[in-house]
């Protein structure tokens, strides 16, 4: 219930095969229902859908779900809108499927469709059943973690033929995927393994059963590991966060260490915060550079995320306040740069901003001598260039973050009346 279900109607290769030209000029399907019966399936929780001998003797009252007609017009039973389709793709080839997602229990009941294409006919009849369960949450695959799809049917004989689909892909069963006596295996799975999926059992008395399960795995939001700037005395936050509540779930303990690969333990943090184990730092500095890393138990699985904290900082090659005429220069550094970052210079209470500002590239941050970042020259400092000086650090997807540097100078005599401007001072950037 809620889920994905897949009636199945389509041609057989060596139909499709002679039928393909018809397909391309008139095809018409309609899908109806007669009244209802309960299946079970099992596969923690999903759909299942049965055809074939064991369709049961259902209240034959008739319900149109949805008709394509031959001109291509769409329609559609109100208590199905938007919820059933057909694929208009699929038709051409040979797959008249009826889709229902979410499924409610009010959709069981017997199906039939009738599709003709040319000169020629087929029908096809399915019988759909919900099956009620709890949604299952895997957590995300750790050394040696398998997790396990169980694909159930009360039909008394033993299937003949067993396939799983994911995101209505056949699964390889190979590698990471083994299939046995009706169950899959998932080893280590992961965040990609998340979806729908689909079992097909087949029975040698031609009868068929579909089951489909949302499989959901509990994995961090965001990338596994992760970069966060920030500037010399402002506070930080270090992501570790999962991307689902895991109380919401029933999912009971789960807990978060934080350590920094160089000084240690750091702290625990339990169920309480809801998912979110971010850890905050009041205020950083050149000695809170480096990684990190947040281990988060869930049940007998523990899941890593690890942080780098860069710290972005301005070293003047003058402390405190500089003279007027002096020769200054502001050296912007980066720790722990990944090498494709690069820097801008911005005297963003100026009005001469625009003008001032200036852009520097590193070319080779893996390098010693680049490693301190862009430098920033004032060969002979003015009263213009007082103020605050911003340091901003950009990479690929945009602006990483920035720090700013007061500038005093003295000597700085502030006229009555306005004067007029004077040109503009150099500036040179060094890298």
């Amino acid at each position: 219930e809620g889920g994905l279900a897949v009636l199945p109607c389509h041609l057989s290769p060596q139909e499709l095969k002679n039928s393909w030209k018809m397909l391309y000029h008139k095809t018409a399907v309609r899908w109806e229902r007669h009244g209802g019966r309960y299946c079970r399936i099992t596969v923690g929780s999903g759909t299942c859908a049965l055809s074939g001998p064991m369709l049961a003797q259902a209240h034959k009252e008739t319900h149109m779900v949805l008709e394509v007609e031959y001109s291509g017009v769409l329609k559609t039973a109100r208590s199905m809108i938007p919820r059933a389709m057909v694929q208009n793709a699929d038709l051409r080839h040979g797959d008249f499927s009826l889709r229902i997602e979410p499924l409610q229990r009010d959709d069981v009941g017997e199906y039939e469709a009738l599709v003709r294409y040319g000169t020629a006919t087929l029908h096809c009849q399915v019988a759909l059943g919900v099956v009620k369960g709890r949604r299952r949450w895997s957590p995300m695959g750790g050394p040696g973690k398998t997790f396990w799809l169980h694909c159930n049917s009360s039909h008394p004989g033993k299937p003949v033929g067993v396939q799983w689909f994911h995101n209505d892909s056949l699964v390889p069963i190979s590698g990471r995927f083994v299939s046995l006596s009706g169950a899959l295996s998932i080893y280590r799975p992961t965040m990609s393994d998340m979806g729908p999926w689909r079992c097909n059992l087949a029975y040698s008395d031609g009868t068929n059963v579909s089951a489909t399960y949302n499989l959901q795995i509990l994995g961090f939001s965001g990338p596994a590991s992760s970069v966060v700037y920030a500037a010399a005395g402002s506070s930080a936050n270090l992501p570790c966060t999962l991307n689902h509540n895991p109380s919401a779930s029933g999912i009971q303990g789960v807990k978060a260490r934080w350590s920094n690969l160089t000084g240690g333990y750091l702290g625990d943090w339990g169920t309480s915060r809801n998912g979110d184990f971010t850890l905050h730092v009041p205020e950083v500095g050149p000695g809170d550079a480096g990684q990190y890393r947040c281990d988060v138990s869930i049940r007998s699985t523990t899941i890593t995320k690890e942080v780098t904290l860069a710290i972005i900082m301005v070293t003047p090659s003058i402390k405190g306040p500089v003279a007027e005429g002096s020769h200054l220069m502001l050296i912007c550094s980066l720790t722990h740069p990944q090498g494709h970052e690069h820097f801008q210079w911005r005297h963003i209470d100026s009005a001469y901003s625009n003008r001032n500002s200036a852009e520097a590239t590193s070319r080779d941050l893996g390098t010693q001598s680049f490693l301190l970042g862009s430098t920033l020259e004032l060969p002979r400092v003015s009263q213009k260039d007082t103020g605050t000086w911003e340091c901003s650090v950009h990479g690929p997807e945009g602006r990483l973050g920035a720090v700013e540097y007061g500038l005093e100078i003295t000597g700085i005599v502030f006229p009555v009346a306005p004067l007029p401007p004077s040109p503009c001072p150099s500036y040179t950037i060094l890298h």
